[in-house]
């Protein structure tokens, strides 16, 4: 009875402080993420208050949060155009890599951790958080601008690039040979291939088994049959994040309208869990030690993260304004990155890799919605800085009946569209 007690006090107080928090940032009219992840480390281990009774139950709401958060993403898009926008952003995901990976590989060889733990960081810098930026473009009304598809290929392509990495990098801290090694990574990526065909070729099928009247019914089914699929290709080695996401984008219509409308709530919730989560497994101690190279790894992946971004937008057609954008909405790391860095710290290989890991995500987490926010509108003003001169003046002055020089600079469109034409 006395920890039930905890428990409901503990628990309470979390989501009180998380809506208390979420008004604050929605007058500064800021994301509460940061807030978020700031409230869960001064509660975690080793600071103001730990947590004890509701620990356990957080951590579940944590993993719910991620799955909600890629759900909810995943209904905004159909099959078919994911399908279309892998075929077209698949360069950018090389491009992707190249430049994330890299950083994190050469980082770990530089310290003298070997290559091994070379590997484990090049994924730790390589990987967004779809989760955070999931909350961010939300947060931003961002889900129908026109660079919003080329940021969510990148993010499906990471993800699914995660059914590749995982086996790999697992395979390699156990030691364990090649035929070990590849049964484990052919059946990841059977249940990532089988479930992808499956909601292309039964979108339909699914969205009509799952249809209903009643909104009751509808967010049991839905609710039910995503966690069934995540626990599932979990448990076969493939990403939660990535079964949620493609359950998402198997229901269409008016299903993933009531859908989308029931779960938001939901969604917010256990996404605000989520944050504190990652905040309350944070020792504050361990950070300083491992400050100063997280904080030049995370500037360099941040930029490279920008620079992707915008030329993958850049490629797509979207207007330079809308690059900004999608460059500044990738930078953020989150969850893959810790579970990356669990395995290498769970297998021994390196005692600083998980304090790095964990300070880097730290400081990425929380400037990824600055980013995100703010990249645009910095490089917009800084442009026009420097198209100012001593001959400004003349420069300025268009002649008669020539087009607004915004039109020059952005002859596609920033408004809200699925696609762009």
């Amino acid at each position: 009875m006395h920890s039930s007690a905890v428990f409901l006090i503990e628990f309470g107080a979390i989501i009180l402080g998380l809506g208390l928090l979420g008004r604050l940032a929605g007058r500064l009219k800021f994301s509460p993420i940061p807030l978020y992840l700031l409230a869960g480390l001064a509660f975690g281990e080793g600071w103001l208050l730990p947590l004890g009774a509701s620990e356990e139950f957080v951590a579940i709401g944590a993993e719910i949060g991620v799955i909600l958060l890629l759900l909810m993403l995943g209904l905004e898009y159909t099959a078919t155009d994911l399908v279309t926008n892998l075929k077209t952003q698949y360069p950018a995901g090389l491009v992707d890599a190249a430049f994330n990976a890299l950083p994190g590989a050469v980082a770990a060889l530089l310290l003298g951790w070997g290559p091994v733990a070379a590997v484990v960081l090049a994924g730790v810098t390589w990987i967004s958080s779809s989760g955070v930026i999931a909350k961010v473009l939300g947060d931003l009304g961002r889900l129908g601008n026109r660079e919003t598809p080329v940021v969510l290929s990148i993010l499906v392509l990471e993800d699914l690039a995660m059914a590749v990495y995982l086996p790999i990098v697992t395979a390699l801290l156990a030691g364990v040979g090649l035929a070990a090694g590849s049964v484990t990574l052919a059946v990841a990526l059977g249940v990532a291939g089988l479930v992808l065909f499956l909601a292309l070729r039964y979108g339909r099928l699914i969205s009509r088994f799952v249809s209903s009247d009643d909104p009751e019914k509808l967010l049991l089914v839905v609710l039910g049959l995503t966690l069934l699929v995540a626990g599932v290709a979990q448990q076969l080695q493939v990403s939660a994040a990535v079964g949620a996401f493609l359950v998402g984008i198997a229901l269409s219509g008016e299903v993933a309208e009531g859908a989308h409308h029931l779960l938001s709530p939901l969604r917010d919730l256990f996404a605000a869990v989520f944050f504190v989560f990652f905040g309350l497994h944070t020792d504050p101690a361990s950070i300083p030690p491992v400050l100063l190279p997280a904080l030049a790894l995370a500037l360099v992946t941040a930029a490279t993260k920008i620079a992707t971004g915008y030329w993958a937008a850049r490629r797509a057609g979207i207007s330079a304004k809308g690059r900004w954008r999608a460059g500044g909405t990738l930078v953020a790391r989150g969850e893959f990155s810790i579970v990356i860095a669990g395995l290498a710290v769970s297998a021994g290989i390196e005692p600083s890799l998980g304090p790095l890991a964990t300070a880097y995500v730290l400081i990425l987490v929380v400037l990824g919605p600055l980013t995100a926010r703010y990249t645009e509108p910095l490089a917009t003003r800084l442009g026009r800085l420097s198209r100012r001169g001593p001959d400004a003046g003349a420069v300025a002055a268009p002649s008669p009946g020539a087009p607004p020089r915004e039109e020059l600079l952005d002859p596609v469109g920033d408004g809200p569209s699925g696609r762009v034409s």
